[in-house]
């Protein structure tokens, strides 16, 4: 099989009236036969967990069940593990992204994850903390602001499912768009994705993202960058970068990750 969609989300999803996001993850993981597993790791909230699980089980889902990974070896337990593997879709919820991969970063579960994303075409969705994980290098926190400067964002390991981009949330709401030019001036070799609250990207296996939400993605494209000052400023200093490539897109819009094209339109089909 080919690998499963990678869907970050901005946070603050819609639960209550247009559904748009929920139901499209919903529909690409097999609508009333997907298999839902829901990790709510991130969130220190009791409540998160059962939450989704309701709110899939009312989208229609025909299975949906919560794991709480709590400590690092309930991400060894045999009955869970099994679980997973029969999901068709995973959705990792909001929180502290740091919980996520100190509990699940390097275990059987995150092992599992990345194996069924890329071989067995499981659908992986994340929101807010849940989004940045994914990623091969994970923003971990960091300054407000629309200036990049050397010293305002920290990266961690993340997940891996993709080592094309770096991934931001609330990324409009909380005025992001400095700590991304930071952490792509670092390595230009990922492209940026900015997403606003209640916006998601689903990025298919030819890794062509399509928008979908109410909200905007900001696609930051380095690969022109011709400067970086990075190497060389100081703490708390500007940080130089020239050559950027910009693009804002809203619902229905796709950017075609490998060769860095965007457009006003939905990605054609796949057969």
């Amino acid at each position: 099989m080919t690998r499963g969609y990678i869907i970050p989300i901005g946070g603050a999803e819609e639960k209550i009236s247009d559904r748009a996001i929920l139901k499209k993850f919903l529909e690409i993981s097999g609508g009333d036969e997907a298999r839902i597993v829901v990790i709510p790791t991130a969130s220190q909230l009791p409540e998160t967990g059962p939450c989704y699980v309701e709110l899939f089980s009312e989208l229609g889902a025909g299975q949906s069940i919560s794991l709480p990974f709590e400590e690092r070896s309930d991400c060894e337990r045999k009955d869970w593990l099994d679980i997973l593997e029969n999901a068709t879709g995973v959705f990792m919820t909001g929180g502290n992204q740091l919980r996520l991969s100190t509990t699940i970063g390097g275990t059987s579960v995150a092992e599992m994850l990345r194996d069924r994303n890329n071989n067995h075409g499981l659908h992986v969705a994340g929101t807010s903390a849940g989004a940045s994980i994914m990623s091969e290098h994970m923003i971990a926190y960091g300054a407000e602001g629309i200036v990049p400067r050397c010293d305002m964002v920290s990266l961690a390991p993340g997940f891996g499912l993709t080592k094309e981009c770096i991934v931001d949330q609330h990324f409009q709401q909380r005025n992001r768009l400095g700590r991304l030019l930071a952490a792509l001036a670092f390595n230009p070799r990922q492209i940026g994705i900015g997403l606003d609250e209640d916006t998601a990207a689903f990025i298919d296996s030819n890794d062509i993202l399509e928008v979908v939400g109410s909200g905007a993605i900001t696609i930051v494209d380095p690969s022109a960058m011709g400067y970086s000052s990075m190497d060389s400023a100081r703490p708390s200093e500007p940080v130089t970068v020239i050559g950027i490539g910009l693009h804002i897109l809203a619902d229905g819009c796709s950017f075609d990750i490998p060769n860095r094209k965007a457009s006003q339109y939905p990605p054609p089909p796949t057969s």
